[in-house]
């Protein structure tokens, strides 16, 4: 029978919020106590258990959860990186089979994609995600004009490039310039309908 485990007392600096993003402490306690389980520590002497725990505690801290959705995902971004960083030791081990060593990068391949997708989760969640905007076709009718890129009150007008008299010149999001060729009168082609119109 598995001896009981004794409960591990963690320092942590005052306000608690800062470990699980809640007001409330029973839940700050909670959240660190599940991301400290999540720790690889049966080859830790008593030392490397005390750092690994106080490492644990700096990085909920570090990551400065606001709310409790916050501290859930910091937890888990935890979680999956100490185990796929144990996943990677165990497939570097030098007597490691050839199906362990693959079984054990398969599986921090799909940590390490784990912990990605909650950085990316956390980062929605603050307003920091990536947006990204496709343009899939843009009509110009004759006589408009059309803007691609960033466009700021006060900027630059864009102006004809003295190289490319057949182009005009605009800017990139960057703000670097960019040419596109200006399309030549079209004339109408006679379209056959099987109408006979």
């Amino acid at each position: 029978m598995k001896a009981k485990q004794k409960p591990r007392v963690v320092e942590a600096k005052k306000p608690l919020k800062n470990l699980g993003g809640s007001n409330d402490d029973e839940w700050n306690y909670l959240l660190a106590d599940q991301a400290l389980q999540t720790l690889w520590l049966k080859n830790s002497d008593t030392e490397m258990r005390k750092r690994q725990d106080r490492a644990t505690v700096s990085a909920l801290c570090g990551i400065e959860p606001k709310d409790e959705i916050e501290g859930m995902l910091a937890a888990q971004m935890l979680a999956a990186h100490n185990a796929a960083m144990e996943c990677y030791r165990r497939a570097m081990i030098g007597e490691q089979t050839f199906d362990g060593r693959s079984a054990n990068l398969n599986f921090a391949n799909k940590l390490s994609r784990t912990h990605a997708a909650l950085v990316e989760a956390l980062n929605r969640h603050r307003g920091k995600g990536t947006q990204v905007v496709r343009v899939e076709r843009v009509v110009v009718n004759e006589g408009g004009q059309a803007i691609v890129g960033t466009v700021e009150a006060g900027g630059r007008p864009a102006t004809k490039s003295e190289d490319q008299p057949h182009a005009k010149q605009i800017a990139d999001a960057s703000g670097a310039a960019m040419f596109c060729p200006v399309e030549a009168e079209r004339e109408a082609l006679p379209v056959a309908s099987r109408y006979g119109a």
